[in-house]
């Protein structure tokens, strides 16, 4: 078995490397749905959200994780998903 390639299969016959990514590229797009929720509350309902004061500023931190996990499954799938396969 090579390092970089993982070749366990599931009883549906899908290589554990391709369910591992698949779980991973889902997690990253929850969190990106998530935030740009958070955002979409913000833009709409600015006077609704009596924690933040300073909108601005909670606007920016959910925007840059957003930046996160879009970058994430960017690198997922351009350093590990074959485009061939």
């Amino acid at each position: 078995m090579e390092n970089d390639t993982f070749y366990v299969s599931t009883s549906k016959g899908r290589k554990m490397r391709a369910i591992l990514i698949d779980a991973f590229l889902s997690h990253a797009q929850g969190h990106i749905d998530k935030h740009i929720a958070n955002v979409e509350v913000y833009l709409h309902h600015p006077v609704g959200v009596g924690e933040h004061p300073d909108i601005m500023e909670a606007i920016e931190t959910e925007m840059e994780e957003v930046a996160k996990y879009h970058d994430l499954k960017e690198m997922m799938e351009r350093y590990f998903i074959d485009k061939d396969n």
